[in-house]
């Protein structure tokens, strides 16, 4: 099935959902935002690359609009979203430049190390992260009007599957630039790179810090929809969580990862509102798609093509 026709009919199915189960919209726009998170945790993927850490990026960019609305007054979500993006890609560049230097098991560890100096810091600095009880997000403005929380809701629902598409498209057109085929390049075959004189860190940064600009404006969108932010964020669980999704989805195309997150979370709030056993219920779902869905569900959804990851 062509991948254009096929990411339309999910974009408008999303919409229909929503005007049919209206709190749809809450659990989508967080199932995006995840997702976002995801998609970049995938392009680490493609270059051989585990990041088990990579929640860091999502607290980077929920902790800066708390930040952003609470001391510096800045309401309005566009602006949220710019602070946020360039504050989680600075991080990205800064940690990247270190980590990049490692791979395999290495690479993994070093990630789930400074995370975790992340969430304990967020955790014990009660005086300007609020510890433990994490911040208040405010309702945000739209572009200068204040909407109430219900409109406010609707838009974020809207923006965030534009800025799906938006990230679909640019990471899409990442894979097929030379930076991304060098990314995938440095999975099979590293030195062959190097001795080509393709600055394989270099690559490898490029690729890192827009990972954690895309886990940054999933953030931002989380924090906007929820209303809150916890150092839990940036717990390693929660980086575990983007792997999965990333994995679920698959990595074969930019639409995976965001189609394991609105999976993993359906299934999740569907079988929570049924039965206190509802991890027996993913759990079973999970394994499901690992059996029966190797590639992931968008393996499932399209064919396989010629230079596809495995």
């Amino acid at each position: 099935m062509p991948l254009l026709p096929l990411a339309g009919g999910a974009i408008i199915a999303l919409v229909a959902a929503t005007f049919a189960f209206p709190w749809l919209e809450f659990v989508l726009t967080l199932a995006i935002a995840k997702g976002l998170a995801a998609l970049g945790v995938a392009i680490l993927l493609r270059g051989g690359l585990i990041s088990i850490g990579h929640a860091m990026f999502f607290a980077v960019g929920a902790y800066a609009t708390a930040f952003a609305m609470r001391d510096f007054g800045i309401t309005d979500v566009f602006a949220l979203i710019l602070i946020s993006a360039v504050i989680s890609l600075a991080a990205g560049l800064l940690i990247g430049v270190y980590v990049v230097r490692y791979r395999a098991i290495f690479f993994a560890m070093l990630n789930l190390a400074i995370s975790m100096v992340l969430f304990s810091l967020l955790s014990k600095f009660y005086g300007v992260t609020g510890g433990t009880d994490g911040l208040r997000v405010g309702t945000p403005t739209v572009l200068g009007m204040v909407l109430d929380a219900k409109d406010v809701a609707t838009f974020l629902f809207y923006a965030s599957i534009a800025a799906m598409v938006l990230a679909g498209l640019a990471v899409n057109a990442y894979f097929k630039s030379p930076l991304g085929e060098a990314l995938s390049a440095v999975h099979t075959n590293e030195i062959r790179l190097e001795y080509l004189g393709i600055p394989v860190r270099g690559v490898l940064l490029v690729a890192y810090g827009l990972s954690a600009l895309l886990a940054g404006i999933g953030g931002t969108f989380a924090a906007m929809t929820i209303g809150h932010v916890l150092p839990d964020m940036a717990y390693w669980t929660d980086s575990g969580h983007l792997v999965l999704v990333a994995v679920l989805g698959g990595i074969s195309g930019v639409g995976g990862p965001f189609v394991g997150a609105v999976f993993l979370e359906l299934v999740h709030t569907l079988a929570a509102g049924v039965t206190d056993a509802w991890n027996m219920i993913v759990g079973a779902a999970l394994l499901g798609v690992i059996f029966f869905m190797p590639k992931g569900l968008i393996g499932f959804l399209r064919p396989a093509k010629k230079g596809d990851p495995a």
